[in-house]
């Protein structure tokens, strides 16, 4: 990992003691940096009704919305967790990831151990589902 990569991999793994996940006992840290320079940071938390979770990512991205910063582009996102291997986010996380970062965005899958995996938003969700789609429908 590259020095970035590992002030992220710190922070991630510092707050995975912060998950709220009392069913599963699965904790998630992600942490992103904008291009500024700030740093955000999340983790999953969970509710009895398991759709109403919200992955650590997730909370990453919309905590970075909700303080204001979508005119400070994302520059790196990194997730991490318990895991055998580096941690894959979820399909709705891909998605979410597609509305807010760039293509070539670096994604960083970790596990506690260091074991990572260089990827990309692109990589992670080749063929998602955009506002073209949307506009697709309104021309029928």
């Amino acid at each position: 990992m590259n020095d970035l990569e590992q002030k992220l991999f710190d922070l991630a793994v510092a707050h995975l003691k912060d998950a709220y996940a009392p069913y599963s006992k699965f904790h998630v840290g992600a942490a992103l940096m904008t291009a500024s320079g700030k740093i955000i940071l999340g983790v999953n938390i969970e509710n009895s009704s398991y759709g109403a979770t919200n992955c650590a990512e997730r909370t990453a991205l919309f905590s970075w919305v909700n303080q204001g910063l979508t005119n400070d582009p994302i520059k790196c996102l990194l997730i991490t967790g318990n895991t055998d291997r580096p941690i894959s986010p979820c399909g709705i996380c891909r998605q979410v990831m597609t509305e807010f970062m760039a293509p070539d965005t670096p994604v960083i899958l970790t596990n506690v151990k260091g074991d990572f995996i260089r990827s990309t938003v692109d990589r992670l969700i080749p063929y998602h589902f955009t506002e073209d789609d949307l506009a697709a429908g309104t021309n029928k």
